[in-house]
């Protein structure tokens, strides 16, 4: 083989102590022998001018195949919610119960209000036990085509 950085005959090929001994230089694909550039493992790559947005996340817009508490939180603002927390190694108090209109939601945290006296709680998703609701939840992103409500 031409071009091996290794030595060729009996030696071993050197250690290497970190990742993959190959460089993630583009290679030709046997099929179309277009160079095709390495991708991360779980990236999605889309042919140029395809029109096709499945790796694309909007700003702002939780992506299509994500279910995640926060999602479900931002798509159901404004409702009353009683959020349930545990605090270990607490000694004043080990669980908590806060109930109020839900302002935001983020990856790691929780943003509500309470209507009465106005005083705004952020709480943190690492505490977070379970959350309840009066009302029928909104789960089904509007921009997918599905219906508000289930």
């Amino acid at each position: 083989m031409l071009n091996n950085p290794y030595k060729i005959g009996n030696q071993a090929m050197p250690q290497m102590q970190y990742g993959n001994p190959y460089p993630a230089y583009p290679v030709p694909t046997s099929i179309t022998n277009k160079i095709v550039p390495q991708t991360p493992a779980g990236s999605v790559l889309t042919p140029p001018g395809s029109g096709l947005q499945t790796g694309v996340n909007v700003p702002g817009m939780p992506a299509l195949e994500e279910s995640y508490i926060e999602n479900i939180l931002r798509l159901n603002l404004g409702k009353m919610a009683t959020i349930y927390m545990t605090y270990e190694n607490n000694s004043e108090w080990n669980a908590k119960i806060f109930k109020g209109k839900l302002e935001a939601a983020g990856r790691d945290h929780i943003i509500i209000s309470d209507p009465v006296t106005g005083m705004r709680f952020l709480l943190l998703m690492v505490n977070l036990d379970y959350i309840t609701f009066d009302e029928e939840l909104n789960y089904a992103y509007p921009f997918r085509g599905g219906a508000l409500s289930r």
